[in-house]
């Protein structure tokens, strides 16, 4: 039997519409009218509810959905919804393990792009978004709101158990796990449980005995950049409390108020710098 040619048994369809623009062309008149809008500038379509427009129709349509909250998009997998059909592909590769966006630089694999581009920054080194109180630069704008709680010690997250706040939605989830009794990362050293999963990289140090961090007062060495911010306060920022007497700067009230008993004791004992008796004059 002699099987025709692919090729020979499509329909040949002309392209016959021609944009004056710029001279691509397209199959049908209405495909043409809809890229005319890019040159125009023409956006037709306005949004009754925030008055945003746009080129197409279609895109009004869309736009709309974040309105009425419709999410026609269901996930089979786990039943998720999303007002959109790309939302829905790009959250699929969560169930399907696909990373299909990956960068140039490093050849790590994202299963949203919006992920490589957050990533790349690391790369160029680009911090864009600096805090207004001290000007401390992020990546990405969700960190310089996390920041944000730093200077107003706003804790809008709370915990329906307990009635404890946390800054993040993050803290307030694994904080969560101690009601549930959760531990889902296991030290395969030891078989010590974490419930953060940062905490279970530090210990992992321990085992390796590796402590990159090393304090510049003292040379102690630590396993996280984290211990070593602690311990550092006991060097310098916790000491806030100055004596009066002699200038020494204490890490708290309460031993600045201990230190200065070796004030008074050192007075009574050696009479230092007594101020003369008042009302007694020399026999």
């Amino acid at each position: 039997m002699n099987i025709p040619n692919s090729q020979m048994e499509l329909p040949s369809v002309a392209q016959n519409y021609e944009c004056p623009e710029c001279g691509i062309r397209f199959w049908t008149k209405s495909c043409l009218n809809n890229h005319q809008d890019v040159h125009s500038g023409e956006k037709p379509f306005t949004c009754t509810e925030c008055e945003k427009s746009f080129r197409q129709k279609q895109a009004l349509k869309k736009h709309l959905r974040t309105h009425t909250g419709e999410k026609p998009f269901a996930c089979t997998e786990c039943g998720k919804k999303f007002p959109r059909k790309y939302h829905l592909v790009i959250h699929q590769h969560s169930h399907t393990g696909v990373k299909p966006f990956m960068c140039t630089e490093c050849g790590k694999r994202f299963s949203q792009i919006s992920n490589l581009h957050n990533h790349f920054k690391i790369h160029k080194g680009e911090k864009p978004f600096s805090c207004s109180e001290c000007g401390k630069s992020f990546r990405l704008k969700i960190d310089l709101t996390r920041h944000h709680t730093v200077h107003t010690g706003e804790k809008p997250f709370t915990c329906t158990q307990c009635g404890k706040s946390f800054s993040t939605s993050s803290n307030l989830t694994s904080h969560r796990r101690l009601h549930n009794g959760e531990r889902l990362f296991t030290c395969t050293d030891c078989g010590e449980q974490f419930i953060r999963k940062y905490r279970l990289e530090e210990h992992v140090l321990i085992h390796a005995e590796y402590n990159p961090f090393t304090c510049t007062e003292c040379g102690k060495s630590f396993f996280s950049k984290r211990s070593l911010r602690l311990h550092h306060a006991t060097h310098t920022a916790l000491r806030h409390f100055p004596c009066a007497e002699c200038g020494k700067v204490l890490c708290s009230e309460k031993y600045l108020i201990k230190h200065q008993r070796t004030h008074i004791r050192g007075q009574n004992v050696r009479n230092l710098n007594l101020p003369s008796p008042v009302g007694n004059s020399a026999m």
